[in-house]
């Protein structure tokens, strides 16, 4: 990017930035995520350092959001509250800790961490050890005098605890600074009474108690729960608070809650220990976060460092993977799916979400696009939950150049070239009709193979796609054929690799009923809908007979997907494929018994396993007449948390009450 062109960008991110943070800030709104703001500024400051002649006073980067509310007074800061700077990754925070050594190269740093609290910053002012002030932060400079409000808070003491050995804190001027924040348990009762009454759902803990807080009428105030946690010390002698560490002892002597998790680390790696371990565990706290603060313990080193533009140099914000973040589309393609559903796939500038890199986005339709009004070449919001596939969230038309495109959904199949079409006029998906369309024909195969099915292992996308060029198969019966020596002539196979897949492909002669249901690949049925159809023919033939009617009396199966058998079955092609399996001597075995033990519970996992894959976890399941499903709904009996979850099936399960157990107590339920 050139320097007109950095212009350019810079402009339409400061707009968009600035208009964010008036809604989230002073209006208490959100008209995008946080996470996805984090990017936008994270985009600018990167631009700001690649061209600095380019910052600008009124930079979102040189200043900290807010503003003044009507109704309120306004009083100034008797110390600036200042806002800290965004680091995403160990690597940015190795470059902090080298921008400060540069400029105090005799300095030994200890760094003390605290968790980042999700909420309003607030200024209590103590006038000889008795509450005479609470200020919002404002814009750092100026806040509301919000006095009447906190004094609802019961967490906010009136008059300072006195202790002999913090004696001193309770004469002249002590001002003590923390995060205003409402508990996820609070937020919750409060949108169930909002629900009940008819009323609009607020729309996150921050947003609430940043509302709450700023209301004119201190009585509302007192009647939603609010949490004071102090993180910050201030005295007019520096002195009387040498540390970070100490300023915390001091503040739960005079009678504030902290975080008791805050630590003092010598190391860097000691920090990013502490910031695993927490990234794992956020979910279990009391509040929000979305990282953490790591600032230089010792007090006189931190106010030698400075401030450079709204941040000081001695702290940063430690932000975790975001499950949302900003980039580019750069192309829209069409993928055709196994059952020929048309599917249109941004191509991304690559992006790191939730911890991962992200190229590729889904975009499901062509009306999803052109609902969210989304173009080649735009700047977009990706969201990334967990074990959720990336998609789109919104595009930013405020950052568009006029050089971007529109998407036009191609008419032919860009694989086989044959007509797109739309079986019923109510469809939203584009179809390829050609059973033998090359995409569709690897995915299938693939899809047979895949864990849920058949299991094979080895039989991967590159794989697949090896055998097919070399016309050793054509669908998923062929693989039953194959011999090692035939494999040993493709150059991705060696005598172990070789013999070993053509030994997982054979040990899977006569597979479970369910097993080779879903491997079929039939549209709409997953490995659940496998598993009650099963339940209900017990054979292949029988399925095979079936009417819609019959069909569509299998409890969790409707008409759409009774229709999807029937025309599956119906089509020659189909017909061949299972004949052709029974002359191979593949069959699967009937259902000789129904139930178990977990029959009636229904089991949703998020995050990772550690004694089994999420596969085997399902399986194990669905053996004991358990159901396994992949979202959160009001019939889950059981969210089994495992490490490093998505946060999305947490927030519905306590939505719905829906009993969360984490991985132990999954085990002692199948075992």
């Amino acid at each position: 990017m050139n320097k007109h062109q950095a212009k350019e960008r810079i402009a339409k991110l400061k707009d968009l930035i600035n208009d964010y943070r008036y809604h989230y800030h002073v209006l208490n709104e959100s008209i995008m995520s946080e996470a996805a703001a984090d990017s936008l500024k994270h985009e600018l400051a990167r631009l700001e350092e690649q061209f600095p002649d380019l910052i600008t006073p009124d930079s979102p980067t040189q200043r900290v959001a807010g503003g003044i509310l009507p109704g309120f007074t306004e009083v100034r800061h008797r110390q600036r509250m200042l806002s800290l700077s965004d680091v995403f990754d160990r690597s940015e925070v190795e470059a902090w800790l080298a921008r400060i050594t540069k400029i105090l190269p005799d300095a030994s740093f200890e760094f003390f961490t605290d968790i980042k609290m999700d909420g309003l910053a607030c200024a209590l002012i103590y006038n000889d050890g008795i509450l005479e002030r609470g200020i919002t932060r404002g814009d750092g400079f100026s806040g509301e005098d919000v006095t009447a409000n906190v004094r609802t808070m019961e967490s906010i003491p009136l008059s300072l605890r006195y202790s002999k050995q913090f004696a001193k804190f309770n004469q002249g001027i002590t001002e003590v600074r923390g995060e205003i924040v409402m508990y996820k348990a609070d937020f919750e009762r409060i949108n169930e009474q909002r629900s009940k009454e008819g009323l609009p759902l607020f729309a996150n803990p921050r947003n609430t108690a940043a509302g709450t807080i700023r209301q004119l009428d201190p009585s509302l105030v007192a009647g939603r729960k609010l949490h004071f946690r102090a993180y910050d010390l201030l005295r007019e002698n520096p002195a009387d608070v040498p540390t970070n560490e100490y300023a915390y002892k001091v503040l739960a002597g005079l009678g504030f809650l902290t975080n008791p998790m805050a630590s003092v680390f010598k190391s860097l790696d000691e920090v990013v220990k502490f910031a695993n371990v927490w990234e794992e565990k956020r979910h279990s706290l009391e509040f929000n976060t979305d990282g953490l603060v790591i600032k230089i313990n010792d007090r006189e080193t931190y106010e030698r460092l400075g401030v450079v533009g709204k941040a000081p140099r001695a702290a940063v914000a430690y932000k975790y993977a975001a499950e949302q973040a900003t980039t580019r589309v750069r192309d829209i393609l069409v993928s055709i799916g196994r059952t020929g559903v048309a599917t249109p796939v941004a191509v991304l500038e690559p992006v790191q979400i939730a911890g991962t890199k992200v190229q590729m986005a889904t975009l499901h339709n062509d009306s999803e696009i052109h609902r969210k009004d989304i173009r080649i070449g735009d700047s977009v919001i990706v969201h990334k939950a967990g074990d959720i596939i990336p998609e789109i969230v919104q595009s930013l038309p405020q950052l568009r150049t006029g050089k971007e495109k529109a998407f036009i959904m191609p008419e032919n199949c860009p694989d086989c070239n044959q007509p797109l079409s739309k079986q019923k006029a109510e469809d939203v998906a584009w179809r390829c009709l050609n059973s033998a369309c090359p995409s569709r024909a690897w995915k299938l195969i693939q899809h047979y193979a895949s864990k849920e099915a058949m299991d094979i292992e080895g039989l991967g996308e590159k794989n697949v796609i090896a055998l097919l060029d070399a016309n050793l198969i054509n669908d998923a019966a062929d693989l039953y054929k194959l011999k090692a020596e035939q494999l040993l002539k493709l150059e991705r196979f060696a005598d172990i690799s070789a013999n070993k897949l053509v030994d997982a492909i054979q040990a899977q002669r006569h597979p479970s009923l369910p097993r080779f249901i879903y491997g079929l690949g039939i549209r709409h049925i997953g490995a659940q809908t496998a598993i009650d159809l099963s339940n209900y023919f017990r054979s292949i033939e029988a399925l095979m007979d079936a009417s819609v009617d019959e069909l569509s009396t299998v409890n969790g199966v409707g008409e759409v997907v009774a229709e999807s058998v029937v025309e599956y079955f119906a089509e020659p092609r189909n017909r061949k494929l299972i004949n052709k399996f029974k002359d191979q001597g593949v069959w699967p075995k009937n259902v000789s018994h129904l139930g178990g033990r977990l029959s009636g519970s229904s089991f949703v996992i998020t995050g990772t396993l550690s004694n089994m894959s999420r596969e085997a976890a399902a399986e194990r399941i669905r053996a004991l007449g358990g159901t396994f499903q992949s979202s959160v709904g009001k019939d889950t009996t059981y969210l089994v948390v495992g490490e490093k979850p998505g946060n999305s099936k947490i927030v519905r399960a306590n939505e719905l009450d829906t009993k969360i157990i984490d991985e132990e107590q999954l085990l002692a339920i199948i075992d």
